[in-house]
């Protein structure tokens, strides 16, 4: 079962992955947790003390592995089988391997980093046995088509305001474009006419909805506190957590290990 989580910065997208990610791991899943956000804050949400050193930080392993891009020579396909177990780390029964920062030289900028990361993605999508649960920028276009079809659910995260729908629209008009089959929407931070609000949005746009994530004082806390949100628990975290049988129903079942 895989999972890519996205929607506009600061909606909410790495609580509700992280959380997903322990109360999974909880059920006795095992569970993979991939950073592909800029931010890479995931580990926090997770409750990892020692984080993984970013994969894009490993400028040896990227010239080793996909070449040093001189004169525009790369490999395509290069070796990431095993760099989950060397580069990730795993803590509450979550394994996890944070992508970094990539920089790109232009929108279509391809290099040795950028090959890699997709060659990751690629056999953690296609490849991986565990549930896949992927905390990603709302800028979906590198996944690639063929990566795409590994992805059994993108769920977007929405908050109140236009910019968040808007995000959502582009977000639904791209996957799309890459073969993103199954995609739906959770509310975050929304009182009751908020809910009504944007679910009249996603209606509108066929975005199905999931669930709705309250505004909760003890998320803030538990930011301020370093601590993850599901060591916390709350309204937030139940409201997560009644999600799973959603996204479940929507997707093929995994076995537990």
């Amino acid at each position: 079962m895989k999972i890519a989580i996205t929607g506009k910065g600061g909606v909410g997208k790495t609580t509700l992955a992280g959380t997903l990610a322990r109360s999974f791991a909880e059920d006795g899943f095992s569970v993979l947790a991939i950073d592909a956000d800029p931010d890479m804050n995931l580990a926090s949400a997770i409750g990892i003390v020692d984080p993984p050193t970013p994969l894009a930080e490993h400028k040896r392993l990227i010239e080793e592995r996909a070449g040093t891009g001189i004169g525009g020579v790369f490999k395509l396909n290069p070796k990431v089988d095993d760099l989950i177990e060397r580069f990730g780390v795993t803590e509450h029964n979550v394994s996890m391997l944070t992508v970094g920062t990539i920089d790109k030289g232009g929108s279509g900028c391809m290099c040795p980093a950028s090959s890699l990361l997709r060659a990751l993605l690629r056999h953690v999508l296609l490849r991986e046995q565990s549930i896949v649960i992927l905390d990603m920028e709302a800028g979906i276009e590198h996944l690639g088509r063929g990566t795409a079809r590994g992805v059994d659910l993108m769920i977007v995260v929405v908050e109140p305001g236009s910019r968040s729908i808007e995000t959502a629209a582009r977000i639904q008009r791209l996957g799309g474009e890459i073969g993103i089959e199954e995609l739906a929407a959770v509310i975050n931070k929304a009182n009751e006419r908020d809910l009504d609000t944007i679910s009249a949005h996603l209606d509108r746009l066929g975005i199905p909805l999931i669930g709705a994530i309250p505004y909760d004082e003890r998320l803030i806390q538990a930011d301020m506190s370093g601590q993850a949100p599901f060591d916390v628990g709350g309204d937030a975290v139940a409201a997560i957590e009644r999600m799973k049988d959603a996204i479940v129903s929507t997707i093929r079942a995994p076995q537990k290990t």
